[in-house]
């Protein structure tokens, strides 16, 4: 691992009951699904809200947590394109213990990006214990390892298809969430981050001396 590729972390989160949510969104745990996600394009919503307002004989309604960035315009289409879904909820911006809330109460975890780095709201997720649903490209792969389910990035009907195979196999969702729990602390935990940047110095620091004394013995 070389300093510059050091991936991002977060904290090892355990998970609250619903209270907050509950009294502002009537969300009372493991009866919504979750995406957090900045109101933009590319992280496509839009392909979620439409593979969701297709589901069947489906008992979990849709939460999105973010804002608009600049794109306000997006952000209309998205409520315009959910406005005749009342289990469609767009809470906006959330942080602290109301964040903390709906990422440990979600039943789903799902991100549809068509680009993306590596994203702190998957690992978030993940250090939470939600079992996830994301696009198939390379940052989220490489996130999830093969523990969670991918599908097609921007196939509305693959995503339709993973959704609602993972709404009637909630053992499935459990298991993953698991694994991905376990992951996240292991892989993407600060501390351990914090380690094996450390020793990366170490390494480097003493190559530098190696090289160092070599060159005194050739003077």
């Amino acid at each position: 691992m070389c300093i510059r590729d050091s991936p991002n972390g977060v904290p090892v989160f355990e998970k609250i009951p619903a209270k907050i949510i509950t009294q502002k969104w009537g969300l009372i745990g493991n009866d919504y699904i979750l995406a957090v996600s900045r109101l933009i394009r590319h992280k496509g919503l839009h392909y979620l809200i439409r593979a969701y307002s297709v589901l069947k004989n489906i008992d979990k309604k849709l939460v999105i947590v973010g804002d608009a960035y600049f794109t306000d315009n997006y952000a209309q289409y998205l409520r315009n394109l959910a406005s005749d879904n009342q289990n469609i909820i767009f809470t906006g911006n959330q942080t602290g213990e109301t964040l903390a809330e709906l990422y440990s109460n979600a039943y789903l975890f799902v991100q549809p990006s068509e680009a993306e780095g590596l994203s702190i709201a998957l690992l978030e997720a993940m250090s939470y214990g939600q079992g996830v649903l994301v696009s198939d490209i390379a940052p989220n792969k490489e996130a999830i390892a093969d523990l969670g389910i991918t599908f097609a990035s921007r196939s509305i009907t693959d995503l339709t298809q993973k959704l609602q195979y993972l709404l009637n196999h909630p053992e499935v969702v459990a298991e993953m969430g698991e694994k991905l729990k376990f992951r996240a602390e292991s892989e993407y935990n600060w501390d351990n981050i914090i380690k094996k940047t450390i020793e990366v110095y170490n390494v480097v620091l003493n190559e530098a001396k190696i090289v160092k004394k070599m060159k005194v013995k050739e003077i």
